[in-house]
């Protein structure tokens, strides 16, 4: 009975004061930080998506991959410093001082400062990464000698999944150059071989047909912004004519516009009685004469 006294006595003097005062600060500190978070994160994403639409030469698809970049991004780093802020605060009001707690974590950085400045290193060159617009998710790049599709950007890597279905995580810190190959649009760069009997003129007008032809059907002018064409001779080789075939494509596009094309344009060469580079090796027997010359 003396101990149930002396806990409600307890209760009422000490615990039940702390609950209204501390208690109820810390309450709204909780409160208060998930509504903060709440209005930062739509107030950040009407911004960001504002500052997006504002900008010229880029593709829908561009803008909303580049939003949905930088609204990542965004989002978790202001997520990151409100619950840290929040956390201080209701440490103090529990009773603990943040003052030491404070020079404690600046020796442990100094502590492992030589080790932390790889990842330092990481978290910058991410920042300048996303802000500089170097590329987004979903865009595919070569970062250094690794080449693939964007699948997620961090402060601190970038996650690339290539051809082969490999998952690459390269660490911001470690990319000295990045190559955009779906930025704002992408271009068609074909070479083909043609025979040096075959007429120039007539195959220049044959690769101009098929490329007009492809740009306005159904199903690939919405991919075209440029239709393939001849560009230049590209170079004379032993066997053949190199010629150059250019375009414009929505980002990502070429590839698909490009198979296409090379398929067309075989099949009007093989109408139209063009014949295409065909390498040929002849062999001699030690022994023979001119005559017993063997083609391949």
């Amino acid at each position: 009975m003396v101990f149930l006294t002396n806990v409600q006595s307890y209760t009422d003097s000490m615990i039940i004061p702390w609950l209204l005062s501390h208690g109820l600060r810390i309450l709204f500190i909780i409160v208060g930080a998930i509504a903060l978070n709440i209005f930062l994160k739509k107030l950040a994403i009407k911004i960001i998506r504002m500052s997006v639409t504002a900008e010229r030469q880029k593709s829908v698809e561009a803008e909303q991959k580049r939003e949905l970049t930088l609204i990542r991004v965004t989002t978790w780093a202001t997520l990151l410093l409100i619950t840290i802020i929040a956390a201080m605060m209701i440490l103090q009001e529990i009773g603990l001082p943040i003052g030491p707690m404070l020079a404690g974590a600046g020796i442990l950085g100094l502590a492992v400062g030589f080790g932390g400045q790889y990842l330092i290193r990481d978290y910058i060159t991410g920042l300048l990464i996303i802000f500089e617009n170097q590329y987004h998710i979903g865009d595919i790049v070569r970062l250094d000698s690794t080449e693939g599709k964007v699948e997620d950007i961090s402060l601190r890597m970038t996650t690339l999944r290539d051809l082969n279905g490999t998952v690459h995580h390269v660490p911001h810190g470690d990319i000295k150059r990045v190559s955009n190959l779906s930025k704002y649009f992408s271009r068609i760069n074909i070479n083909i071989n043609v025979s040096y009997s075959a007429n120039l003129d007539k195959v220049i007008l044959i690769i101009d047909r098929v490329g007009n032809e492809l740009a306005a059907d159904p199903q690939w002018k919405d991919d075209i912004n440029v239709a393939p064409h001849f560009f230049r001779v590209e170079d004379f080789t032993d066997s053949s004519v190199t010629l150059k075939i250019v375009g414009e494509t929505l980002p990502n596009k070429q590839w698909d516009v490009g198979g296409e094309l090379r398929k067309r344009i075989k099949n009007a060469f093989d109408e139209e009685g063009i014949q295409m580079h065909i390498v040929q090796r002849f062999l001699q027997h030690e022994g023979d004469s001119d005559k017993g010359k063997s083609q391949e």
